[in-house]
């Protein structure tokens, strides 16, 4: 998969996710994808000082994320 796909597959991702976040008052976009294997999200609006962010992070957004792109190993929030 070229970087280009790569990167349209998480960005479909986000989208499927990005309704949840939005219902919370929250957003999440996409910052960089790192070395094809480590893509980096910024949470934003309610998601940014939220207590549960880090477990939405990993169970809602990268299990979401390696569903659409599997050679994905992790998702971090900067």
């Amino acid at each position: 998969m070229s970087s280009e796909e790569l990167k349209e597959q998480v960005l479909k991702a986000l989208a499927e996710i990005r309704p949840y976040l939005q219902n919370d008052g929250g957003d999440i976009s996409l910052v960089d994808i790192e070395d094809g294997r480590i893509v980096k999200v910024r949470l934003e609006g309610t998601c940014m000082n939220c207590a549960v962010n880090q477990l939405t992070l990993k169970s809602g957004v990268e299990m979401t994320v390696k569903e659409f792109a599997p050679q994905i190993e992790q998702v971090i929030s900067v």
